[in-house]
């Protein structure tokens, strides 16, 4: 995989791996994945302030635009910096790479922001493997993984693979 036509990498915020794509791919954009950004910020913050603090997190990745977003977040960052100064640090600092899907075309966004398309192969999997409780030997888990990833890959190659090569 030399990467040479790849434009973005969306990971849900390993240090490591984001360590790992900067070596490996130094000129391609990583996008944090929102979902679990918002997790994380929500797991700290008070229960009464998650509805909100959450509505105002969303507004930024609803932005029309990166400048619209970057405006919303230190926006958030006024509102909430006395409450929870670190949350608000942490939020700041993880901008860059949560605001990374703004460069590429405006149909992909949705998809692109979160982890969620890979997650959904991962709970498929899961999800067949569980029943089985065991299997015979190393090589059937191989093969029940492979025809539950390829699968995902034909469908992706048909529904949106065309779409990034076509809007890119």
């Amino acid at each position: 995989m030399e990467g040479r036509q790849l434009q973005l990498v969306v990971t849900e915020g390993c240090a490591g791996l984001a360590a790992a794509l900067q070596t490996v791919y130094p000129r391609v954009a990583h996008q944090r994945c929102w979902g679990h950004k918002l997790r994380n910020l929500l797991s700290t913050a008070r229960r009464r302030d998650h509805a909100a603090m959450k509505a105002d997190a969303q507004a930024i990745y609803h932005a029309t635009d990166r400048a619209e977003a970057v405006a919303q977040a230190q926006t958030v960052a006024l509102q909430w910096r006395e409450a929870y100064p670190q949350l608000v640090t942490r939020l700041l600092r993880d901008l860059p790479e949560l605001l990374a899907f703004f460069q590429c075309p405006r149909t992909l966004w949705r998809t692109l922001r979160t982890t969620n398309v890979i997650e959904r192969c991962f709970v498929e999997v899961r999800r067949r493997t569980r029943p089985m409780v065991c299997f015979v030997n190393v090589q059937s888990v191989e093969r029940m993984i492979f025809s539950i990833v390829n699968r995902f890959n034909l469908e992706w190659r048909q529904n949106h693979t065309l779409r990034l090569t076509q809007v890119a």
